[in-house]
C-alpha cells in the first residue's frame, strides 16, 4: 500500500509509523499525539493522597506491632486498611513505572525511545486505573450496606394517577430483584379501595403505601440509590384531551434487620447504643379495628395496629392480616428501620453540609431523582445525567434499570469523594 499523499515517506520513517495490515496513517498519527499524554495531577487530588498515605502508614505501624503482640482489635483494624494500603502501593508503582517511562521517551537512543512509545498508552491506563482504584479506597462503607431493606412507595403529587404509578414502581422493583436473585416480599400494599397482602400488585390499582421487603444481604447497598422523588410524565387514562401530566412518587429505602438479629452488636435492638434501638416507653400503642374490603372480619375485630414513637412522633400503621400479634410485629419492624435511618441522618448532618459546600448533594425522598417520560420513551436521572431512550426494559426491571442505577451509583462514589475532600481540608484547616 502506497504512503498517503499528505505526508511525506521519510516523515513516516521518522514516526516509526509503517503502514502495516492496512492502518490508516492518521489514526497512527493521533495515537502518536497521546503517546506523551501525562495522567492528569488532579486524578487523585494531594488532600486525598495525604489521607491515604497516612492509612498507609498506619497500616504498616499496625502490622509490625501484630508481629510481636497480637491484638483482636488491632488485627480488625488492620483488615480495614489493607485496601488502602495495598491501592497506595499500587498506584506507586504505577506512578513509578511511567517516570521511567518518561525518561525513555527523552533517550538519545532512538530504538529505546520506539520501544518506550509502544507502552505508553497500557501504562497511561495502568496509572488511571490505579487513581480510580486508590480514591475508591478511601470511600467508607455505608453501615448498612450489607442489611436487608425495606423499600417504601408512597404517591405524592398527581392524585390517580400518581397513585397508579406507584403501582408500577412496586411491579419494577419486584421484577428487577427475581431477575437479580433478591428474595422479596410485600410487606405492606394499600390501595385506595382495599388492603391486600401477598405477593404481587394488581394491574392499574391506585397504591396509597406499599412496603417491599428485600430479604437478602446486600440489598439496602443495591437499592438505596434509588430513594428520593420519582416523576412519571404520561397522559392518564382518565385524561379525555390527550394532555401529559406529571405526577410524583416518593421512594425511601430504609435498612431491615430480621427479628431473629435483635443481639448481633451494632444492630441490636437491646442496645441503647444502637441504631435500631427504640425504648417501648417512648412508643404509644393503639389497636382498632381495620377498614377496607375483607368481609367480615373487618370491622368486627381489632386487628389493626398503629405504633408512635413519642420522641420523634414517628407514626407506624398496619392492618395487612387479621392476626393483631403479626400487625404488630410488622409495624415493630417498620418502625425500627425508620427510627435507625433518621438516626443515620442526624448523625451525617455536618459532614452534608461540607460536602453541599463541595458540590455534593443528599440524596433523600424530597429530591427529584428520576423522570418517566412515556411519550418520548425516555427515562432521565437528575443525578448522573443519564439519558436513556428505553422506558419498557426499565419498568420490567432489565438491564437497562441495572445500568441507570450502576450511573446512579457512580455519581454517588464521585459525591464521597467529594465529600471526603471537603471533610479532610476542613480538618487541615482546623489543625491549623
Amino acid at each position: 500500500m502506497p504512503p498517503s499523499p499528505w505526508i511525506c515517506s521519510s516523515c513516516l520513517r521518522r514516526l516509526a509509523l509503517p503502514l502495516r495490515h492496512g492502518v490508516r496513517v492518521q489514526q497512527r498519527l493521533q495515537s502518536t499525539a497521546n503517546l506523551t499524554k501525562v495522567p492528569s495531577s488532579n486524578a487523585v487530588s494531594p488532600t486525598l493522597l495525604s489521607k491515604a498515605r497516612s492509612i498507609a502508614t498506619e497500616y504498616t505501624n499496625l502490622s509490625q506491632k501484630l508481629a510481636t503482640d497480637f491484638d483482636a482489635s488491632a488485627a480488625k483494624r488492620l483488615g480495614e486498611l489493607s485496601r488502602t494500603a495495598d491501592a497506595v502501593k499500587a498506584y506507586d508503582k504505577a506512578r513509578s513505572s511511567w517516570d521511567e517511562l518518561q525518561s525513555l521517551l527523552k533517550s538519545s537512543d532512538k530504538e529505546l525511545q520506539e520501544l518506550a512509545q509502544d507502552d505508553v498508552e497500557p501504562a497511561n491506563e495502568r496509572v488511571e486505573k490505579a487513581e480510580e482504584a486508590l480514591k475508591s479506597s478511601l470511600i467508607p462503607t455505608h453501615p448498612f450496606a450489607h442489611l436487608p431493606c425495606l423499600v417504601e412507595i408512597r404517591p405524592g403529587a398527581g392524585g390517580d394517577e400518581a397513585a397508579i404509578f406507584a403501582g408500577d414502581l412496586v411491579r419494577m422493583y419486584e421484577a428487577y430483584c427475581a431477575r437479580n436473585g433478591l428474595r422479596t416480599s410485600l410487606l405492606k400494599y394499600e390501595t385506595a379501595d382495599y388492603t391486600a397482602s401477598g405477593s404481587g400488585a394488581g394491574g392499574g390499582a391506585h397504591v396509597q403505601e406499599a412496603v417491599l421487603e428485600v430479604e437478602s444481604p446486600g440489598a439496602y447497598g443495591i437499592l438505596r440509590c434509588e430513594a428520593g422523588v420519582h416523576r412519571v410524565q404520561r397522559v392518564p387514562a382518565t385524561e379525555s384531551k390527550g394532555r401529559t401530566h406529571t405526577s410524583a412518587v416518593s421512594v425511601l429505602v430504609l435498612p431491615s434487620v430480621s427479628d431473629d438479629a435483635g443481639d448481633m452488636g451494632e444492630n441490636s435492638f437491646n442496645d441503647p447504643k444502637s441504631d435500631y434501638y427504640v425504648d417501648p416507653k417512648e412508643v404509644r400503642s393503639e389497636v382498632m379495628r381495620a377498614g377496607g374490603a375483607g368481609g367480615q372480619h373487618v370491622n368486627k375485630t381489632e386487628s389493626a395496629v398503629r405504633l408512635t414513637h413519642i420522641p420523634t412522633n414517628t407514626v407506624v400503621a398496619m392492618q395487612d392480616t387479621r392476626s393483631q400479634v403479626k400487625n404488630r410485629e410488622k409495624a415493630c419492624r417498620i418502625l425500627r428501620s425508620r427510627i435507625a435511618q433518621m438516626r443515620r441522618e442526624e448523625r451525617e448532618e455536618e459532614l452534608m453540609r461540607m460536602r453541599r459546600t463541595a458540590g455534593a448533594g443528599k440524596v433523600g425522598r424530597e429530591n427529584k431523582v428520576r423522570t418517566y417520560n412515556w411519550g418520548q420513551q425516555r427515562v432521565s436521572d437528575h443525578r448522573s445525567g443519564l439519558d436513556l431512550r428505553n422506558l419498557a426494559e426499565v419498568m420490567d426491571g432489565g438491564k437497562a434499570l441495572e445500568t441507570v442505577m450502576d450511573s446512579v451509583r457512580g455519581w454517588m462514589a464521585e459525591q464521597e469523594v467529594l465529600g471526603l475532600i471537603a471533610e479532610e481540608e476542613v480538618k487541615q484547616t482546623q489543625g491549623k
